[in-house]
């Protein structure tokens, strides 16, 4: 049985600091980076199982591999079908149509894998099972494109369920795989009374400082209010809101100070200093009213998810726990905003999965400037 996923709200997101003195496992520009925060680094131990020394180790390697993936998605243009981390983040994998540029992407320090299906051809399928009749989403808990297995993966309770969304969408079965899940997603939204911003009798979590000219606010899940709601603590009013199919928002917040900090473990800043997007497999830390400062790695990027309320699409999937008065709240890997919590099944004290809403796409679409350090 599919469990109902919920909304997660967090406080506004930190930036990490990634260590110049560990040596590299990506042939990327040599950054130059403080030590990671102390925060960041007991967070990532005590939820991934990890030494200090360790959590130092993965953070590089991400950064470089961050750099690496960013390269190489130019480099091999239209052959390009997606990157992924292994277990322990010491090894980037870029995928290729193209097997004669196994060369380049070795180059930058990357293995090479050769597939059949480009990431715009895993895309446009994920397109079309968007794009199904309502009551053929109905059955799945979610979508996403799996660049792994250079398929497009299902979730559903069970396996008529998913190959009913595929049909309907009329898409190549050949390159979706249908899973069973328990994940049933939900929105995280909280109705009692808590430290975040408020909504009416609703809490929901601040996920990001932006502007939009000289207009302070910050973004957050679209499903924590719509167009022309009121915030208190802080005061502001939701300038756009998109839910479902999307799940963002931003609040502008006249008389307020923004700031390029993300509330960490035990309540300390970490800096936002950008908006890279994190690969597949690398670790990525939540910040929410409820459950604090959560760790754990993304999974998947551009899933779709169906919730009781529709289907969002473009979220991020992580390992990262998370309940109710958490939506809304930051991700960050390390010292780049990801996105804004959206949802997710499970809790922090059995275990679960969280989507977050890309941070870049919220950006975009409102004209906002992110406030990084």
């Amino acid at each position: 049985m599919l469990r109902r996923g919920t909304f997660l709200a967090g406080a506004t997101t930190v930036a990490l600091y990634l260590a110049a003195t560990v040596a590299p496992a990506f042939a990327a520009p040599a950054v130059s980076a403080p030590k990671p925060p102390n925060a960041m680094l007991e967070a990532l131990q005590r939820d991934l199982g990890l030494t200090a020394e360790q959590a130092v180790q993965r953070l590089a390697n991400e950064q470089r591999a961050a750099a690496s993936e960013a390269a190489l998605t130019q480099q091999l243009g239209a052959s390009y079908a997606g990157a992924w981390l292994n277990g322990d983040a010491s090894q980037l994998s870029v995928a290729t149509t193209d097997a004669a540029a196994a060369d380049a992407i070795k180059a930058k320090g990357a293995q090479p894998v050769v597939v059949s299906r480009s990431i715009a051809d895993l895309n446009a399928v994920k397109d079309k099972l968007d794009q199904a009749p309502a009551a053929a989403k109905a059955g799945a808990s979610l979508w996403y494109v799996d660049v792994a297995t250079n398929t497009v993966s299902v979730l559903a309770s069970d396996q008529a369920a998913g190959e009913a969304l595929v049909a309907a969408a009329g898409v190549d079965k050949n390159a979706v795989k249908v899973t069973l899940s328990g994940e049933k997603p939900q929105t995280y939204i909280n109705i009692i009374g808590g430290s975040a911003y408020y909504i009416g009798g609703s809490r929901c979590s601040i996920g990001f400082s932006v502007r939009r000219g000289s207009t302070p606010g910050f973004v957050t899940a679209g499903h924590c209010g719509r167009t022309g709601a009121t915030t208190s603590n802080p005061s502001g009013t939701f300038q756009g809101s998109s839910f479902p199919g999307n799940d963002y928002a931003w609040v502008a917040t006249p008389g307020h100070t923004v700031t390029p900090y993300v509330r960490g473990s035990g309540g300390a800043n970490v800096t936002v200093r950008g908006s890279t997007q994190a690969s597949v497999g690398a670790s990525i830390c939540r910040s929410g009213s409820t459950t604090g400062w959560r760790c754990g790695v993304v999974q998947q990027h551009n899933a779709s998810v169906t919730y009781p309320q529709g289907t969002v699409s473009g979220l991020t999937r992580t390992t990262v726990c998370a309940q109710p008065g958490d939506s809304g709240g930051s991700f960050i890997s390390g010292s780049q905003a990801q996105g804004v919590t959206s949802g997710g099944s499970g809790n922090c004290t059995s275990g679960g999965t969280t989507y977050y809403q890309p941070v870049n796409e919220i950006l975009s679409v409102y004209g906002l400037t992110l406030v990084t350090g």
